[in-house]
């Protein structure tokens, strides 16, 4: 049974393949055959720019992904691990109103909030910019919660031997405490990288401009049409498939550490 729905579900992704391979004519009127008549790259010319004639934008875009996810993962780490361990182990006034109302956020639908961050950034001169693509999304309350949990099973011991040997609090954060939840710094990268590479909707509200489109907002334009010579499903199915294997090929290579990160972060000492 596991057989079969791991061959439905990778099903897509192999006629996704092959038909990038294939001419026009071959993908329109054989679209779920997995051999090209005949094979042909040209659709990965135009995605590369290669060809003179096609999309020439796609390496773009593939640039603003990758710029975009990166300094979003890098935010998220540092701004969510900031806050978590302060909510797990600095005793201030008001902490756990300032975590429940962390938690509430998790409750509100993200498109609710699509128009007030077009407001917002509007105003503060950062639509259609990168600053505007990064600041609003660089640290969310699933991160800010998924370290507190994490932090919460270092054992109190380290922290306290720490101090006594004149630590302050932000050297024992970095030093001694980041060192122990490492698998969930690592889960968390991973998360926050694979939802900031396939962000779409905010992204859509952000920018306007195709010189700040990512793979994903550009991949949109050109099913929508933005793109009017013909089907052109080659081009699609290939740049769609440019978008997949970042974030495959990263979860091949932590897949341990998720899983790790994952269950640890469900327990609590």
């Amino acid at each position: 049974m596991l057989i079969i729905f791991a061959l439905l579900y990778l099903a897509p992704f192999a006629f996704e393949t092959a038909n990038s391979f294939k001419t026009d004519g071959d993908a329109s009127a054989n679209g779920l055959s997995l051999i090209p008549h005949p094979p042909t790259v040209s659709a990965w010319n135009q995605i590369f720019g290669i060809s003179n004639n096609g999309v020439t934008d796609i390496p773009r875009w593939l640039f603003n992904s990758a710029l975009v996810a990166t300094f979003i993962t890098i935010g998220s780490v540092v701004l969510a691990s900031l806050a978590g361990y302060a909510l797990a182990r600095l005793e201030f006034k008001g902490r756990r109103i300032v975590f429940g109302l962390v938690i509430a956020t998790l409750a509100v639908p993200s498109v609710v909030l699509l128009i007030p961050q077009f407001l917002m950034l509007k105003e503060l001169g950062l639509f259609n910019t990168y600053a505007g693509m990064i600041l609003p999304i660089c640290v969310s309350a699933t991160g800010i919660f998924m370290m507190r949990q994490f932090f919460l099973q270092v054992p109190v011991a380290l922290e306290e031997a720490a101090r006594m040997d004149g630590a302050g609090v932000f050297t024992t954060w970095w030093r001694v405490v980041l060192p122990v939840v490492r698998p969930g710094l690592i889960t968390l990268t991973i998360i926050s990288f694979q939802g900031a590479w396939n962000q779409f909707a905010f992204f859509e509200v952000a920018t306007i401009s195709p010189k700040y489109f990512t793979l994903t907002t550009g991949l949109a334009n050109i099913v929508g049409g933005g793109l009017s010579a013909g089907n052109q499903f080659p081009l699609k199915l290939g740049a769609s498939l440019l978008t997949t294997i970042p974030i495959a090929a990263l979860f091949f290579v932590f897949q341990r550490y998720l899983v790790r990160g994952r269950l640890e972060g469900s327990l609590k000492q």
